[in-house]
């Protein structure tokens, strides 16, 4: 019999053990998780990964089955065009003409300052030539807008986050993630030819004109002959309900292939021809109750930061080699997540029409999170690097280690800044919740269960005694029946402090109801106004 049996402890039994061990587990607690403890579900995923991952316990190990940059440059690619693409469908109508002014800043000098900043920072910190940081740095310059949809949906989001905030967030973070490409090529390009003026040329030319520009053609395009045909196709009864929801994933990848197999920005492509889909809102008010894109982004989301957390050295990030060290790697973390966004972010307030105050551009600010964009554009960076002629370029070196370090920070930070707002701003409620329950509550004990305590026996002594017409006293029995109906009223009004208060009337709503003029605590509502 023990021959007859064996165990597969395989990839192909492995894989979609880990993979459906956590989405069933955490969809079981996916409401506590999320709306709850407001934690980011790419956060739990991520140290889900962590776990299962050779740092952890070792259940899986995808180095040991896969040719690992090959495989995250093409899973992150899908990744990222199918939400770019869903950033370009749920925007408003004609959004991108709407909102130019605001998209330019944010695209224009908002990005060229991050990507700045960013190699400024790696290069004092780990001591690297500035043309080397600059190439770096242009992976992490792009906002994820996988990360970005957690923030601008959910409970959280929908409470406290103005909806053209969220508009333009979800626009910049698919737009600029197909913008990564004139960053990275231009460092890539300053270090390959001899020349500047070389590799300004070629860069303009094969970038700038046919990979950028070209690419914006290619996605309107395709976004318009789509949108026509699936209007005269819906019209004729020719497609049926599950193909019209799949339509934009169908997109997606039609999208992928056609401008990929030309050799332009086929992410780009992606985002420019979802929101040319809806650019009428037609398709986006149809398919605005669907949630089966929600269900595959979430899948993809987990199935990514699972992977990611499985495949970072964390090993080797710890041990630290020459300049790369644990140590230099948390400092430029910390450094590029408080000055990469939020200082120019801040400074363009006023000539950003989609961002109204201050505390809506301290929010766009703060959440430009480093995700999958950044391991992509890592991915494409490490595949040039293998030329011969860069053999001896220590970017290689330092690469990987500092994009996986940077997305680890902003998936930590960025997943716990919306817990830790509402600790904070469920202090001063919670303090003024307790000093009105302890002012609604007597002071001094009483000895019997039903007995007026010495505050409602003084409140009768001081009680006015009730006068006729002329000013005269009542009559004794009159006066008695006031002090008897005053006394009544206090002591439903008190509480005896010998028993424990009712919970129906306690402000901090320990049965669902409130009093008057306390604030909720514990929920959504809690805390300031909106942003």
């Amino acid at each position: 019999m023990n021959g007859w049996i064996h165990f597969n402890t395989g990839a192909n039994a492995m894989v979609p053990l880990i993979l459906g061990l956590f989405a069933v587990c955490f969809g079981l607690v996916s409401m506590v998780v999320k709306e709850w403890l407001f934690l980011s579900d790419t956060l739990v995923a991520l140290l889900f990964g962590v776990t299962v991952g050779p740092a952890g316990i070792g259940a899986v190990d995808p180095a040991g089955w896969i040719d690992v940059p090959s495989f995250t440059l093409e899973l992150t690619r899908l990744i990222i065009a199918i939400q770019v693409m869903a950033a370009g469908i749920t925007l408003p109508k004609k959004y991108l003409t709407k909102e130019l002014t605001s998209l330019l800043m944010l695209l224009g000098p908002v990005m060229a300052w991050m990507w700045l900043t960013s190699a400024v920072i790696i290069m004092l910190v780990f001591r690297l030539s500035f043309i080397e940081s600059l190439l770096i740095a242009s992976c992490v310059a792009p906002t994820d807008p996988v990360l970005a949809n957690s923030i601008v949906r959910g409970k959280f989001a929908e409470a406290k986050v103005p909806q053209h905030v969220r508009n333009i967030i979800s626009a910049e973070s698919g737009a600029n993630d197909g913008l990564g490409y004139p960053y990275l090529y231009l460092a890539l390009y300053l270090i390959k030819y001899a020349t500047v003026k070389e590799a300004l040329t070629r860069w303009f030319v094969v970038v700038v004109l046919w990979e950028v520009l070209m690419s914006v053609a290619f996605g309107a395009v395709i976004g318009w002959a789509a949108r026509k045909l699936l209007q005269f196709a819906r019209k004729q009864g020719w497609i049926d309900h599950d193909s019209f929801l799949s339509f934009a994933i169908s997109l997606t990848l039609l999208t992928l292939g056609l401008v990929s197999l030309v050799g332009s920005d086929d992410i780009l492509a992606c985002f420019v021809a979802g929101n040319t889909l809806t650019w009428d809102d037609w398709f986006r008010e149809e398919t605005k109750e669907a949630h089966f894109q929600d269900v595959l982004d979430t899948l993809f989301n987990f199935t990514f930061f699972i992977y990611l957390g499985a495949i970072i050295p964390w090993n080797e990030l710890a041990g630290g080699m020459d300049t790369l060290t644990t140590g230099r790697l948390v400092v430029s973390a910390i450094l590029i997540l408080l000055f990469r966004r939020l200082p120019m972010v801040l400074a363009m307030t006023k000539l950003t029409p989609a961002i109204e105050t201050f505390r809506e551009s301290l929010f766009a600010g703060w959440f430009g999170p480093i995700g999958v964009g950044a391991v992509f554009y890592a991915m494409v960076a490490y595949n040039e690097l293998q030329d011969t002629m860069l053999a001896d370029l220590r970017a290689k070196q330092f690469l990987l280690p500092i994009v996986y370090s940077l997305v680890t920070a902003s998936v930590i930070v960025h997943g716990i800044t919306i817990p830790l707002y509402h600790i904070v701003s469920a202090v001063p409620n919670a303090t003024f919740a307790v000093s009105e329950y302890l002012s609604r509550t007597p002071s001094q004990p009483s000895p019997r269960l039903f007995g007026f305590s010495s505050r409602s026996l003084a409140e009768v002594g001081r009680l006015r005694l009730p006068a006729n017409a002329s000013g005269l006293p009542l009559p004794r029995h009159a006066t008695a029946i006031a002090v008897r109906q005053h006394a009544h009223h206090l002591a439903d009004d008190i509480v005896p402090s010998s028993c424990p208060p009712d919970p129906v009337h306690t402000p901090l709503q320990a049965s669902g109801r409130q009093h008057k003029g306390l604030p909720s605590y514990g929920s959504v509502e809690t805390g300031s106004d909106d942003i």
